[in-house]
């Protein structure tokens, strides 16, 4: 019979395991960022919403995934806005639908990001007459709920208004009272390629119905990163990431929440 023996193994030089364990952890840290950052690039993106504007379903402090593939790509999708996509189009997807909650780059900064609800597309005729939007000469149905607090701002009455799209689609605005600016506008005519933008804290938001000097105004389709899918996380006021001791202050109620 044959016996099977181990081979002796060879002294390992002094200090060389160890240096084997450190390059190991170095590899497994690079590839991790790496894997991230093409997560980060080509999929999902995480944001922090930094206002009220679109209360009551974002609200200041909520951590949320914006999927970048469900629009395609654009160079407003890439780290630091870098023109590495030709031309002013997107790649591989299509536009945004009514209803749709939408990170975007600001147009006059682009180094600013901000969330809007799309409420008109390329071709379309929006007016805002008495609060009440009209899409095409057509009112978005609109059903009146309770009075509440503004969330960021509590000595604030606010009506709670249900908004419901043509498709169905329904989610809740704030409404801050009659006569407000904003209110009452003229009829926009959405050019090809741009897209109508609101805010669902409707006397509280800068949005398509204001000049881009002053608010967003026409957003060019190319300047969408993607569609806010979900909140994460909420944190209170006076959180930070370089504040570690506040990194429990948490919004138990506010996990994993679909972005409606």
């Amino acid at each position: 019979m044959t016996e099977i023996t181990e081979p002796t193994p060879l002294p390992a030089r002094p200090g060389s395991g160890a240096r084997g364990e450190v390059s190991e952890i170095l590899k497994t840290v690079v590839l991790a960022l790496a894997l991230s950052m093409v997560l980060r690039i080509l999929l999902f993106q995480p944001f922090t919403i930094p206002s009220s504007s679109m209360e009551p379903g974002l609200v200041t402090g909520d951590y949320i995934v914006v999927s970048k593939f469900s629009y395609g790509w654009s160079r407003a999708s890439l780290p630091f806005n870098l023109p590495l996509i030709p031309g002013n189009g997107r790649l591989l997807g299509h536009g945004p639908a009514r209803g749709d909650v939408v990170v975007f780059r600001l147009p006059r900064d682009p180094k600013q990001t901000w969330v809007k609800r799309v409420i008109g597309l390329p071709g379309d005729r929006v007016q805002v007459t008495g609060g009440v939007v009209s899409v095409n000469g057509v009112a978005l149905p609109q059903k009146p709920g309770g009075l509440t607090s503004d969330f960021d701002a509590p000595l604030r009455q606010v009506l709670q208004v249900r908004e419901t799209q043509p498709s169905g689609k329904s989610y809740v605005t704030y409404d801050g009272g009659s006569g407000l600016p904003g209110d009452d506008t003229g009829v926009y005519v959405v050019p090809a390629g741009n897209y109508f933008m609101m805010g669902d804290n409707r006397d509280n938001s800068l949005d398509s119905r204001w000049p881009r000097e002053s608010g967003v105004g026409l957003l060019p389709a190319q300047n969408i990163i993607g569609k806010a899918e979900i909140v994460v996380g909420s944190w209170n006021p006076g959180s930070a990431l370089i504040k570690p001791w506040t990194w429990l202050n948490l919004r138990g109620n506010r996990f994993l929440e679909r972005i409606r």
